[in-house]
């Protein structure tokens, strides 16, 4: 293993020069062509810093935790994308973590943070866990950051613009001409699904439309909920012409009950979904559906993250913040038309 005596005398220098260079001290004091010296040198014998060793000095592993409620729900990919390419930018790693155990309130929870097995933690909240429960459970509220979540008290919180995404999938299916429009969403406990039923609602009223009770459901974001909500919104009398989905999980269950019950999409029936996956170019027909800013959503929030991180003076003061840049955009498929009748 190549060590920073090597490097030092491969350039032919001290030790402690080779140090302060290669972790970038502003205040070591030699001329360009020394400094490059040591730059190739560490290069050409490919050298490679002792991360223990500088964690240990700097009390810092440099290692994030990134906890989700299902690692294989494809909603999730951008988001993790995002995470781990704005980390490996600022020298960081990301350890992705999915499981029961693995939530607010676990042992496996409260040790990533107590045990400083990381600097600190992304959390992205399941659905079925209340808002208010999950913070009051976090061991090191000041070194986490909760992601698609917010605002609430005591914790940093980062969220999408929900609201628009609702609102613009809504007027969406208003500019076609329909007038009885639905909303399939998450569970009750759902913020993400509170903040997109209001954006629908706010459309609606623009237009002099309302969303009535009976168009509504909350059974959650999964594709089995969805067919189950399909089935009871389509069933009733007057049925919906057009649905605005909360989740495109959702949406593909939506589609699928539809065809089991000999509804056409969209002949009778449109269907817009919140977020873009692959799978919903697959479906018969392709779904139509609001694409959200998820990977500038994860780079954000590591940004959030380490900033607190690195406030050593005074209390830091919990944030709140919405990633509405880019907005909401919807990319419009095939499983949306005017009304018929």
């Amino acid at each position: 293993m190549v060590t920073l005596r090597d490097v030092a005398g491969h350039a032919g220098v001290s030790v402690s020069v080779v140090s302060r260079v290669l972790n970038s001290d502003p205040s070591v004091r030699i001329r360009p062509e020394t400094r490059q010296r040591i730059l190739d040198s560490a290069q050409l014998l490919r050298y490679s810093p002792n991360s223990a060793g500088r964690a240990l000095r700097r009390s810092r592993t440099h290692m994030l935790a990134f906890v989700v409620p299902d690692v294989t729900n494809a909603t999730f990919t951008d988001l993790v994308n995002g995470v781990e390419s704005r980390a490996l930018d600022h020298d960081y790693s990301v350890v992705l973590a999915s499981s029961p155990r693995m939530q607010p309130g676990s042992d496996g929870f409260a040790r990533l943070l107590n045990e400083r097995l990381v600097d600190g933690v992304l959390l992205q909240k399941g659905d079925e866990a209340p808002l208010d429960l999950v913070a009051r459970a976090l061991s090191h509220p000041e070194r986490t950051v909760l992601i698609n979540s917010g605002p609430v008290d005591g914790v940093t919180t980062l969220a999408i613009d929900d609201v628009a995404a609702g609102g613009l999938a809504t007027r969406h299916l208003i500019e076609l001409g329909h007038t009885r429009i639905g909303y399939v969403g998450g569970v009750p406990t759902s913020d993400t699904s509170d903040r997109r039923r209001a954006g629908v609602e706010q459309a609606l009223a623009a237009a002099g439309l309302t969303l009535p009770p009976e168009h509504t459901t909350a059974l959650g974001y999964t594709y089995r909920s969805a067919r189950d909500a399909a089935r009871l919104l389509l069933g009733r009398q007057p049925a919906p012409t057009a649905v605005v989905v909360g989740n495109v999980n959702a949406g593909i269950g939506v589609l699928t009950e539809a065809a089991q019950m000999g509804i056409r999409v969209p002949e009778d029936l449109s269907v817009v979904a919140i977020h873009d996956i692959w799978p919903a170019i697959t479906c018969a027909p392709a779904l139509t559906t609001v694409r959200l800013p998820m990977a500038n959503l994860g780079a954000a929030a590591v940004d959030l993250l380490l900033a607190g991180l690195e406030k050593t003076a005074g209390p830091s003061r919990p944030t709140s913040g919405i990633v509405d840049d880019p907005a909401p955009e919807l990319v419009l498929r095939a499983s949306t038309a005017p009304p018929t009748a």
